[in-house]
């Protein structure tokens, strides 16, 4: 977290000079010998944004460190956070006297939640959204058990193209309720196969569980999922890795999906060697009463005054243990109110705008990959911020040796899918510059 920055007003040098009895700030320096003072302005550079003073600050760090560059993504995106994000997270008005996920919550957290469960509606395009959950994989396990408690099946159609972890999470939570988890495979487009998915669907089908970006960074057909899934009334279940996504793509909501999960790490949280997360969840009215999590909701007091209330806990401190559905999904209290105060701060059309820039940069990185003859890409599908290279080798001996060169690239995918070992994960959002690319591509070429 930067140090807060506390400018002084003219009122308070006043009183502050006055305090030590001196009339002026020149008084104040009057020791320091008049050739050593400076006179005139600083010999500095033209204004610059935000994001370019730090990369300035980063490289001079540089001089006394090493640095890599880094192409990961995988479910965990570097973006610029903008200094005021963290600063705001500190106000008062945020602060509580007890757990932030209880009635006795103070007002300024309270709205910040029902803000951030508004904004997560937009994005999704769905009716409700909870206060946040642990992470993206448990916040897709919970949709799985929400869908069962819908529908009372137990057959959830799961594509090889969702997070592995995901997926790990996902067996973990189903292994002792007795549910089925039938994995679907992916297309040499990087897509699931949706006629795999349709001819698996069953009288059984609770839902079907579909990433987009997935895991390959491919977008997916949210609206043929749903279609399969309503056709055995069964559910359809969004998962997004890469909050920003939304911003650009075609929401769940708009798409036919009854629920939405996902990792909003994105949206103004570092990575932060791993966490914490945040995920989200969203789903369409009738479905509330089977949601995990609480909710926060608007009213009027009797003095006509807005306030901001607990409206659903579903906690087993509250109702009935059999009936509780909020155990482990605890929301993410200080990650929802910097994601919030994010959104916020880039708007609708900032998102969107950020969100083309990522597009841009993978569509550079695409070009540039396509235009080498010691590599390819290797699938087809339309890709948002992240694509698979095959560099027809082992990618793991490949990164390895391009970390020795002070490049991170990317993660090697034979650690999750075997027959993939030859191939290498990349990722570039806005914090990569198009020579830092440039680098990537040839550093590549150069060890290949």
């Amino acid at each position: 977290m930067a140090g807060r920055y506390i400018p002084l007003t003219e009122d308070e040098k006043r009183r502050m000079l006055e305090a030590v009895g001196v009339a002026s700030i020149d008084a104040l320096f009057e020791a320091i010998p008049a050739e050593l003072r400076q006179r005139g302005e600083l010999k500095i550079a033209g204004p610059q944004s935000e994001l370019e003073v730090e990369r300035h600050l980063a490289s001079l760090a540089d001089l006394n460190t090493h640095s890599c560059l880094s192409f990961v993504g995988a479910g965990a995106y570097q973006h610029h956070i903008p200094a005021h994000v963290g600063q705001t997270a500190l106000r008062s008005e945020f602060s509580t006297a007890y757990t932030p996920y209880q009635p006795e919550i103070s007002q300024g957290t309270l709205q910040a939640v029902f803000e951030f469960q508004t904004m997560m509606c937009q994005l999704t395009g769905l009716d409700i959204s909870n206060a946040s959950l642990y992470d993206g994989a448990t916040a897709t396990a919970e949709a799985m058990l929400m869908s069962n408690r819908a529908n009372d099946r137990k057959t959830f159609l799961i594509p090889r193209s969702l997070h592995p972890e995901y997926r790990a999470v996902c067996r973990t939570y189903a292994a002792n309720l007795g549910f089925n988890l039938v994995e679907i495979g992916f297309g040499a487009d990087g897509r699931s196969d949706l006629a795999e998915a349709a001819s698996a669907a069953g009288a059984d089908l609770s839902a079907i569980i579909l990433q987009s970006p997935n895991f390959f960074g491919c977008l997916e057909d949210w609206t043929e999922a749903a279609r399969i899934a309503h056709a055995h009334d069964a559910l359809a279940v969004a998962v997004t890795a890469e909050a920003l996504s939304l911003a650009l793509i075609k929401s769940p909501g708009e798409c036919g999906c009854d629920i939405a999960v996902g990792e909003a790490q994105s949206f103004g949280i570092p990575v932060s060697f791993g966490g914490p997360y945040l995920g989200f969840l969203a789903a369409r009215q009738k479905l509330v009463r089977n949601m995990p999590g609480r909710l926060v909701g608007q009213t009027i007091d009797k003095n006509g005054r807005r306030g901001y209330v607990l409206t659903l806990a579903t906690r087993e401190q509250h109702i009935r243990r059999e009936k509780a559905t909020s155990n482990i999904c605890t929301n993410q209290g200080l990650c929802a109110l910097m994601a919030t105060i994010y959104m916020a701060t880039l708007g609708r059309r900032g998102l969107r705008d950020l969100a083309c820039l990522n597009l841009s940069q993978a569509a550079y990185l695409r070009k540039a990959i396509e235009s080498s003859r010691k590599m390819r890409v290797r699938f087809s599908g339309t890709c948002f911020n992240e694509l698979v290279v095959d560099l027809g080798r082992s990618s793991k001996e490949v990164q390895e040796r391009l970390q020795d060169r002070g490049v991170i690239a990317g993660l090697p995918l034979g650690v999750f899918f075997p027959e993939l070992a030859t191939t290498l994960l990349l990722c570039v959002t806005e914090t990569a510059r198009r020579e830092d690319i440039d680098t990537l591509v040839r550093e590549l070429e150069a060890v290949l």
